[in-house]
């Protein structure tokens, strides 16, 4: 009897059921969507290592015992599962592209030259490596007094360049932890090096600072990069800006709260518009008026009891939440949109995001992408993966065409 192996290929066949069919229950949630969201990405690495494993044990012990028997039935399932989540990986490739079709027209690529769709297979090998030569990172910049809270990252080409479109990176984290060190940087790499000026911040976090606190600090580093990005080589006229989860959340109403001076104390002249967003498995629903549980159960679990003050009811206070809520900021002169959601998310529905959508495509007078990604877990981008690697490129192709419409526009 060779139980550890057995034990390891029950564990593996457990995480793999779980990518594939997320729990759902609300106590589950958390533990599912880690388990769902590494092993659905890294399912090329966790495949080589079943095959390796399986193949050395039967090296060492041979097949003739029962539990060798039961753990290869379970290592050829788990194979058989983790193939699949790879082919649903690959199929972010022609879901970015269907959305970016949809919204852009049939022809839009003929307006970028030519595309980079191949995969980064030495990025595939190495995810979590973040580093690039030929990208430079100047890093912890003031973008306004109060410390560590209020830095950014700035990603270049090595190469000097002159006027170049900006990114704005806005981390995740549920509002209360993450840095601008832990999301965003494949996209960042990869622009950079497509000659995008890139800015990652931090900003302030709850439970210590409560809201509008995030949102101020999200609009003081667009003050920066509209005063200072063009010394790093950007063009401050045009900002285009992204996050996930929580960044996703204030990316989605920095584009919707453009120059409101309500969340810009003492900067109120500053232009704050931007002119691109791609909000990733964003939260919009931030005031739970969908009528939605789920939102319901985030507004009251996490966001009337750690983000916003002590005393602001949601019940009493309504307004501030709505103020603070995509959902309900839409209008007619919303930026372009592309919106990037997992089916599969576990922490935020994806049923929230097409509500989204479809108030977004209802009002706006810009194009509204859309890709529901199929097997997407939440925080799918992370690090380089298959299905990341497609998310990237497609983002860039739609940053790419919202610039140039841009400057047709503003020649």
């Amino acid at each position: 009897m060779q139980p550890n192996f057995l034990i390891r290929r029950a564990v593996q066949l457990g995480l793999t059921a779980n990518a594939l069919r997320p729990l759902r229950a609300r106590s589950t949630t958390i533990p599912a969507f880690f388990a769902g969201w590494l092993t659905g990405e890294l399912a090329p690495q966790f495949l080589a290592l079943t095959v390796a494993d399986s193949l050395a044990h039967v090296a060492r012990h041979g097949t003739g015992d029962r539990s060798t028997k039961a753990g290869l039935a379970m290592a050829a399932a788990s194979a058989a599962g983790l193939a699949t989540l790879i082919r649903t990986g690959h199929g972010a490739r022609e879901e970015i592209e269907k959305a970016l079709t949809s919204a852009l027209g049939e022809d839009y690529a003929s307006e970028l030259g030519r595309s980079d769709l191949g995969l980064p297979w030495s990025e595939l090998a190495l995810p979590f490596r973040m580093g690039a030569p030929d990208v430079h990172v100047d890093r912890n910049i003031a973008y306004a007094p109060g410390g560590k809270r209020f830095l950014l990252d700035v990603y270049r080409p090595s190469a000097p360049v002159s006027g170049a479109p900006v990114l704005l990176q806005v981390h995740g984290g549920a509002w209360v932890i993450g840095n601008k060190e832990e999301q965003g940087r494949p996209l960042m790499r990869y622009l950079a090096r497509r000659g995008w000026v890139c800015v990652a911040i931090n900003y302030p976090l709850s439970p210590a600072h409560r809201w509008p606190a995030h949102i101020v600090a999200a609009k003081q580093a667009l003050a920066w990069i509209r005063s200072s990005i063009a010394s790093y080589g950007g063009d401050p006229r045009f900002v285009a800006v992204t996050g996930g989860s929580a960044g996703g959340h204030l990316s989605a109403l920095l584009a919707l709260s453009q120059n409101d001076p309500a969340l810009q104390p003492s900067f109120e002249d500053v232009d704050t518009s931007v002119q691109a967003c791609v909000p990733h498995y964003g939260v919009y629903d931030f005031a739970a008026t969908s009528g939605s549980q789920a939102s319901k159960y985030r507004l009251e679990s996490l966001i009337a009891r750690r983000v916003f003050a002590p005393d602001r009811d949601p019940v009493r206070h309504l307004d501030d939440y709505i103020a603070a809520s995509p959902l309900d900021r839409i209008s007619s002169e919303a930026p372009p949109f592309f919106v990037i959601h997992g089916r599969d998310d576990s922490l935020v529905p994806v049923r929230e995001a097409r509500e989204f959508v479809r108030r977004l495509r209802e009002k706006s007078r810009q194009p509204v992408a859309y890709a529901e990604l199929a097997g997407a877990q939440h925080a799918f981008d992370v690090f380089t993966s298959v299905r990341s690697a497609h998310v990237v490129r497609g983002v860039a192709r739609f940053l790419d065409f919202t610039y140039h419409a841009w400057k047709a526009e503003n020649r």
